[in-house]
């Protein structure tokens, strides 16, 4: 049988070989990411689990500090039988763990409202605000089963699992999905956001440095999750517009026949690049109204808004209440807009 004294050595050089390889492996990219907004969020990490040691390396410190002064067999060790209270001792106790909560509620609080995630950015790094006349570059999201659908609608492009944007340039993403829950997560850029079904969330970030990153889906999504996964690309003003012209050249028309075979789910997906996209192909998306025959969601909250059926038998529309044709939703609509023009120009509309 082995003795204990014999595997301490060997014990300790693997649990520190592994440490090191841990090390080695990891590139630590929270804390050390390429995009400023992720920088000041790994930065709020930082200082929080600073402000945390505070407390844990002194408890750490005190508890082997008692445990070797007042071993067994140690009668050098003061033994007081009747002491039960220490003001000075309750006082550090209670006013330092105060001070630090306190101290983390306030960094926790300026830092969630500034690093909003719908708020525009007001600086491009920590030496650099951004420039009046910079125009976010504009992304529009949809994640899939199981891939990544990119449209840009300034440069009239779309793409399938790459993203890429200007260095140093303030990007604003609009995000959706197709069926379920996801979310968005590239880890040098910014913190996750979520996408969902009939829903659009938003999230600005800035890219600093260029290269190739990783992105991907942190949000369990279904049996393709694993492989949805997408490359982000930070490129120079010159490199983007060459990649731009990539798409351009060698990608296919994306219309909404392209999009139902599109959006069915598949696994690993390649790249694709789509030349073009049909106009309002997004907001359909988004309103989930793509096939034909449905009624996009904007419409349809805009005619409960008005009341609902009540309102399009008033109009003097018999329309049904579980099928939405073509022709019905064209009509429910064209009532719709008809009503509310006066109150448009006056300056009541219907927000959608």
């Amino acid at each position: 049988m082995l003795k204990l004294p014999q595997l301490r050595g060997p014990t300790w050089l693997l649990a520190l070989t592994a440490l090191g390889s841990l090390a080695g492996c990891s590139k630590a990219v929270v804390l050390n990411p390429a995009g400023d907004v992720a920088a000041q969020q790994g930065q709020m990490v930082i200082t929080a689990t600073l402000l945390m040691l505070i407390i844990i390396v002194p408890v750490i410190a005190l508890t082997l500090l008692f445990a070797w002064k007042y071993r067994q067999g140690n009668t050098e060790a003061e033994y007081d039988p009747e002491w039960h209270h220490s003001t000075t001792l309750e006082l550090v106790i209670w006013t330092v763990p105060l001070l630090i909560i306190i101290a983390l509620g306030a960094i926790t609080w300026i830092g969630t409202h500034k690093l909003d995630p719908y708020r525009p950015l007001d600086r491009i790094d920590a030496q650099r605000a951004v420039p009046a006349d910079v125009k976010p570059l504009e992304v529009q999201v949809v994640a899939m089963d199981w891939k990544w659908l990119f449209f840009y609608p300034e440069q009239g492009i779309a793409t399938v699992n790459e993203v890429a944007a200007p260095v140093d340039r303030p990007i604003l993403f609009k995000l959706t999905a197709t069926s379920t829950m996801n979310a968005f997560y590239v880890p040098d850029l910014a913190g996750m956001i979520y996408a969902m079904p009939g829903m659009q969330t938003e999230l600005n970030a800035v890219i600093n440095k260029p290269g190739v990153f990783k992105g991907m889906s942190s949000h369990y999504s279904g049996a393709g999750f694993s492989g949805m996964t997408f490359k982000f690309h930070g490129l120079s003003n010159e490199d983007f517009a060459q990649w731009v012209q990539k798409a351009k050249t060698e990608g296919k028309p994306l219309d909404k026949g392209t999009y139902l075979n599109l959006v069915k789910p598949s696994e690993r997906d390649p790249v694709q690049r789509f030349a073009s996209v049909e106009e309002g192909l997004y907001d359909k998306v988004l309103n989930r109204c793509v096939e034909d025959g449905k009624m996009c969601m904007h419409h349809m909250m805009a005619i409960d808004a008005q009341g609902g059926d009540a309102y399009v038998r008033a109009m003097g529309l018999n329309l049904p209440q579980d099928v939405c044709t073509v022709q019905n939703a064209a009509q429910v609509v064209a009532a719709l807009e008809s009503r509310n023009a006066p109150a448009s120009t006056s300056g009541a509309s219907i927000r959608q």
